[in-house]
């Protein structure tokens, strides 16, 4: 008798381009970002900073001008005067469109707002396909009731109350996923996430298996930098791929 594989809380799995297809283009690069969805990827991934004028814009570091081993903050620089490869979350949304997950890992106290102002001027409908990040759960609390999904990221050896601790506690305030690194997750452990409907990613999914893995065990969604081959894996175990929550 064949086991059937666990139901993500999705429509299907989201297949999340890390920063952009960064192992064909530079990360967090507008090319980068625009092969991801050419390849089939259904979300893209980066980090969100405030510039010194407030403007949110994507990049993994946050430091410019790294001269002398050093580099000055992003949230010193004014939009104008960074590097033109650093693009912003509007410049995304204009060249790429709407019509995919983003997770966002916020790098900047005031960015969440931010990034909420951007999408709801440009991209309304977007708002529930927004996935907003942070390591401290607490710290999404204010972005309740504005549309976008919050995720608690996150690894097992953190989690000192228990999983299950945990996952009542993200349902309780409204926080809807939880990101740990693939190795920390198995089948028990996304059930429990999802008896408590939070849906459950994993990152780091580089090897196909490794993804083939993360879908047997029900994840809702991973994270990988070469997008055409975890989206091989989607076609192969879900029939149809990967299709916008």
């Amino acid at each position: 008798m064949v086991q059937q594989r666990p139901a993500s809380l999705l429509p299907t799995p989201i297949a999340f381009a890390h920063r952009g297809a960064r192992a064909y283009a530079p990360e967090n690069t507008l090319e980068a970002f625009a092969l991801g969805l050419r390849q089939g990827a259904n979300g893209l991934e980066s980090d969100v900073w405030l510039t010194a004028d407030g403007v949110p814009v994507l990049d993994h570091d946050g430091l410019v001008s790294r001269s002398f081993g050093r580099g000055r903050p992003i949230a010193g620089v004014n939009r104008a005067d960074l590097p033109a490869h650093i693009p912003t979350l509007a410049e995304l949304i204009e060249q790429c469109g709407s019509d995919y997950d983003l997770s966002l890992d916020l790098k900047d106290p005031g960015s969440g707002q931010a990034v909420i102002e951007v999408v709801r001027e440009m991209a309304p409908a977007m708002l529930p396909r927004i996935w907003l990040c942070a390591p401290l759960w607490e710290s999404l609390l204010p972005f309740r009731g504005q549309g976008v999904r919050l995720v608690d990221s996150t690894r097992l050896a953190r989690l000192k109350e228990g999983p299950e601790r945990r996952a009542a506690t993200l349902a309780a305030n409204g926080i809807d996923a939880v990101n740990m690194h693939h190795s920390d997750w198995n089948g028990g452990l996304v059930a429990l996430f999802h008896r408590f409907e939070r849906v459950a990613f994993g990152w780091d999914t580089q090897d196909p298996r490794i993804i083939a893995r993360c879908l047997d065990m029900g994840l809702d969604a991973v994270y990988c930098d070469s997008p055409d081959q975890m989206m091989a894996v989607f076609h192969e175990m879900l029939g149809g791929g990967a299709s916008g929550s």
